[in-house]
């Protein structure tokens, strides 16, 4: 019996082992920072110059006006970041520049406005329009809570440039309760609206 409880516990420790290593290798390590390569960032002014390569003797390639845009960083070399924008342009840029402020584009395949839910499959409290900039409150595998202005609401995740797939951003363990709250109230306005 206990030889079967230490092969038993041998398995589970290597199943483990493989599953972590399996998640941790998707993803590259920047030489410089220690972060997950790639990973998305935001610009920190209105002021940003994308250039050819990492030091300010190379010409710039792009001028960003816009704070907050998303930025995939793609490389790390010293003081300078590799990005991609959504746009798929790439150059360097200093890491002064640069947050960890997670931030996206809205994307539309039909060019439609997107609809933004009040929960997970909800009911529209509103659209936004594709190439807006928003702020990533919150992400779960296929949904995001995103924010602009003073306006929040979910959105599927296939409508952003700027969070991975399947990546989690700020869930906490309430987020059930929260979820299973406002499924409540969608019920509930359904059924006094039949009254």
């Amino acid at each position: 019996m206990l030889l079967y409880k230490k092969i038993s516990m041998q398995i589970v420790i290597a199943f483990i082992s493989i599953i972590t290593f399996s998640q941790v290798s998707d993803a590259d390590i920047g030489k410089e920072t220690g972060l997950e390569i790639p990973r998305y960032v935001s610009l920190k002014s209105n002021d940003a110059n994308i250039r050819v390569g990492p030091s300010k003797n190379y010409p710039i390639e792009i001028k960003y006006i816009k704070k907050n845009y998303p930025l995939k960083v793609l490389e790390e070399y010293e003081e300078w970041r590799k990005v991609e924008d959504f746009k798929k342009n790439v150059g360097w840029i200093h890491k002064s520049l640069i947050s960890g402020i997670r931030t996206g584009i809205i994307l539309s395949k039909d060019n439609n406005d997107i609809e933004l839910l009040n929960t997970l499959n909800g009911n529209v409290i509103g659209e936004i329009g594709k190439g807006n900039i928003v702020h990533l409150e919150k992400c779960k595998i296929d949904w995001c809570l995103i924010s602009i202005g003073n306006y929040r609401g979910w959105i599927d995740k296939t409508n952003i440039w700027g969070v991975k797939e399947k990546e989690i951003i700020r869930i906490s363990f309430l987020q059930r309760f929260e979820d299973l709250y406002w499924k409540s109230v969608n019920y509930l306005k359904i059924i006094f609206i039949r009254f």
